[in-house]
């Protein structure tokens, strides 16, 4: 089983807060960025690598690859798995992968979204989809930093 401290959902993937901030705090050693479009572009991954801690490796797989390889981490991996949207986490955690804890920190508002937090925001395809995360047996935790207080789920399901 992989040491899968938590899931983010980000929709900037890896910036100072991932990197620097959530990483340490999780005492992560790996951080896995499951994103289809990331996977395959070497610049995007190079200037996220210039945001993470000298502490922490990155690994950028699609999000079958991280389906099919999660399972190989080794024991001294401590991994931090970053996704873009709660879709990508649904993907993940239906195909398999072992997500106890998504932290939802960054969704941009954009047309058809509502502002939640000053962070997140949702439209009703989210909702429905943390609604089936919940279902997965998942807990779902609405903060953008470590010392924030963590955002009823409440609050956000109502959108």
């Amino acid at each position: 089983m992989p040491d899968i401290l938590m899931t983010r959902v980000d929709n900037r993937l890896i910036h100072g807060q991932v990197g620097m901030t959530w990483a340490n705090v999780l005492g992560a050693n790996l951080i896995v960025v499951a994103n289809d479009e990331v996977a395959v572009d070497e610049v995007q991954q190079n200037l996220m690598d210039m945001a993470v801690s000298s502490l922490a490796e990155t690994r950028y797989f699609t999000l079958q690859k991280t389906i099919d390889v999660i399972g190989d981490a080794g024991d001294w991996q401590h991994i931090f798995l970053v996704v873009k949207t709660p879709q990508d986490a649904l993907r993940l955690i239906e195909g398999g992968v072992p997500i106890e804890v998504l932290n939802v920190g960054n969704m941009h508002f954009a047309e058809g979204k509502r502002q939640v937090t000053s962070t997140i925001s949702v439209d009703d395809e989210d909702i429905k989809t943390f609604q089936k995360i919940l279902e997965h047996g998942v807990r779902l935790e609405f903060r953008k930093l470590p010392d924030d207080p963590v955002v009823p789920v409440e609050k956000i399901l109502k959108g």
